[in-house]
């Protein structure tokens, strides 16, 4: 039987430290997040981040878009953003409108304001073995888990399911960066199961479910990023849970495993951004 993972519980820990630090500062970071839209997902996510924010003492400012801006106004939106002393992080909410390419949006805002870190030079950074201004809130969050629980990282065999440019991919790179052998299957990987029972750490980041318990090697420690609503309007993940939990080492539920994580890993960014920015 699996020990689970309790993201929930490490969230916290995260937040009440923030906390403590954000209440000996004399000015306060500032989180800016544009919504374009009324996508319900997209409009929960945000003021998860918002109340999130303001109970540590962040301030945080939502500015809503029509689903009908231009990217050119969008962008536009951006820069003046980038150039508001008083805004020190932004974040643009996914996933945007068809009519608007989100490269072009994320590569507008500022490396030293890319509190996601998506932008092209953080992104770089990362790939470089360098140290980004902000590291991509759910992976960062991800290795966080692995950390506090103990899980050893170096030469084991990570399995990631999921090739995003939000999860999978600089996953993959944060625990090459820390000496594990990845491998990252996708849509279009032959024998998945034969590849997922090599791994040591199983991570899924796909959005529906696809991760069974005859697709896990014993002991492996699994780590489910994907959420969404069942057949049965229940939250749930990638990962046959009740029944990998039986063989995994270490298993994240959901929800309360990676998701609480992903959001204090955005509050923890926008504080070191802050902090970096004073220097």
């Amino acid at each position: 039987m699996a020990i689970i993972i309790d993201g929930k519980a490490v969230a916290e820990k995260i937040i009440n430290e923030l906390k403590q630090k954000v209440s000996s500062m004399e000015t306060k970071p500032h989180l800016a997040v544009i919504q374009v839209g009324d996508n319900p997902a997209s409009t929960i996510y945000v003021n998860l981040k918002k109340k999130r924010a303001e109970e540590i003492g962040i301030k945080s400012s939502v500015i809503n878009l029509s689903e009908a801006v231009s990217e050119k106004e969008l962008i536009n939106k951006i820069k003046e953003l980038n150039n508001d002393k008083n805004v020190t992080s932004i974040l643009v909410q996914l996933p945007l409108p068809k009519h608007i390419n989100a490269n072009n949006i994320i590569k507008t805002i500022l490396p030293e304001k890319d509190v996601d870190g998506f932008t092209n030079q953080n992104a770089g950074s990362l790939l470089n073995g360098m140290i980004p201004s902000a590291y991509p809130c759910t992976p960062k969050g991800v290795m966080r888990l692995l950390d506090e629980y103990n899980i050893k990282i170096e030469g084991k065999h990570a399995v990631i399911v999921g090739r995003s440019n939000i999860v999978g991919k600089p996953l993959a790179i944060m625990l090459l960066n820390r000496n594990a052998t990845v491998t990252i299957c996708h849509s279009k990987t032959n024998n998945l199961k034969e590849i997922t029972k090599q791994a040591d750490i199983l991570v899924s980041a796909v959005g529906k479910k696809v991760i069974f318990n005859d697709m896990v090697k014993p002991n492996a420690v699994v780590i489910d990023v994907g959420i969404f609503k069942d057949n049965y309007n229940k939250t749930t993940g990638d990962v046959d849970f009740e029944n990998v939990k039986e063989i995994a080492s270490y298993i994240t539920p959901v929800p309360k495993g990676v998701g609480p994580m992903t959001i204090a890993s955005l509050m923890e960014n926008t504080v070191d951004l802050y902090n970096e920015n004073l220097k």
